[in-house]
């Protein structure tokens, strides 16, 4: 066969859905390129992986700012939790597209499956995904294309749409039988990935969105750390909740703006109060006494407890907050 082979820019999440898009494809003369992406809240460690099993060169992209952005008002809105899955995968195919510009490419691909999941993806949903991608008409979805309208490359002889697949809903029969044909024996469950779709994770992050004008990566990071609470708009507490949490949010403070608490004498957890140094008196006691709640410390009298400040350290008494307290100030009501 003569010419050039065309070329496929796939996004690649590591998920068996996607790796299989590719092995589909893979059956054609098509060139294939795997992009993926991080931020915040999802990495591109499993799709660097799958790539590698794949045989093709993967393109990873942080799209922290723009996603950010996006987050604050999503067209779409959000699906069960904060995760804006239509603008999201609109996003993807947005910068996978000025990929496949760059590199002459001739479509986009993805491992949907129709209707497999009740939001994102819906006919109507895959539809607006590329209206609002700008690449309308060239977003193939190899394992449901013969369940959805012919597309530009199909159309131009650039893949064999006789060689796509029909998939359709939650089941994941075909699918594993997929994989057990192409000899695919490790993939990750189909749950996972994103945090956005974490229901503790998710009410941290609208209660941050909820009180800071700023979306800092930051503050986005010290919500995976300890206990939250919300001690004013604008302030907050963060409570380690082991060992290994402690030396997270040590390494993770501001010398310049954060306040860290620790109570003295008694083994306990470190508490930080992100940009503590705006915050009132009354609000870092406040975050002292649950410093003690959560200590070895005795629960009935006053204990002695550090605050360090950006360039010095006070020393306050506080007694530990009661568990009224605690379930009105804590964000996440259901964790520990």
């Amino acid at each position: 066969m003569g010419g050039k082979r065309p070329l496929g820019v796939g996004l690649l999440s590591g998920g068996l859905d996607s790796i299989l898009a590719f092995r589909i494809l893979q059956e054609q003369d098509i060139e294939l390129l795997a992009v993926s992406f991080t931020t915040p809240f999802f990495e591109a460690t499993r799709a660097i992986k799958a790539a590698e099993m794949l045989g093709v060169p993967i393109i990873v992209l942080d799209i922290t700012e723009e996603y950010l952005e996006m987050l604050k008002a999503p067209k779409y809105g959000y699906g069960s939790q904060m995760n804006p899955c239509i603008d999201c995968h609109a996003l993807m195919f947005r910068k996978a597209g000025r990929i496949m510009e760059e590199k002459g490419g001739d479509f986009l691909f993805s491992g949907e499956v129709l209707d497999e999941r009740p939001f994102s993806q819906r006919r109507w949903a895959l539809k607006a995904v590329e209206k609002l991608s700008g690449y309308e008409g060239y977003i193939l979805r190899p394992l449901s294309a013969k369940l959805l309208p012919e597309t530009i490359p199909e159309k131009e002889g650039k893949v064999d749409r006789e060689r796509l697949l029909d998939l359709r809903g939650r089941s994941r029969k075909r699918q594993m039988e997929l994989a057990e044909r192409f000899g695919i024996k490790e993939y990750p469950s189909p749950a996972g990935g994103c945090r956005l779709t974490e229901p503790g994770f998710a009410t941290r992050l609208k209660d941050l969105m909820e009180n800071e004008e700023v979306l800092r990566v930051r503050d986005i990071e010290l919500l995976k750390v300890g206990r939250h609470f919300r001690l004013a708009h604008g302030a907050k507490a963060i409570v380690g909740r082991n060992r290994f949490e402690n030396e997270k949010l040590l390494n993770m403070v501001d010398r310049a703006q954060d306040v860290l608490i620790r109570v003295v004498g008694h083994k306990g957890p470190l508490t930080l109060v992100p940009r503590g140094v705006t915050v009132s008196k009354d609000r870092l006691l406040t975050a002292a006494r649950i410093c003690v709640r959560y200590s070895d410390a005795p629960k009935d009298g006053p204990v002695k407890v550090a605050l360090n400040l950006p360039g010095s350290v006070e020393y306050v008494e506080a007694r530990a907050a009661s568990e009224e307290e605690l379930d009105e100030l804590r964000v996440a009501h259901k964790e520990g």
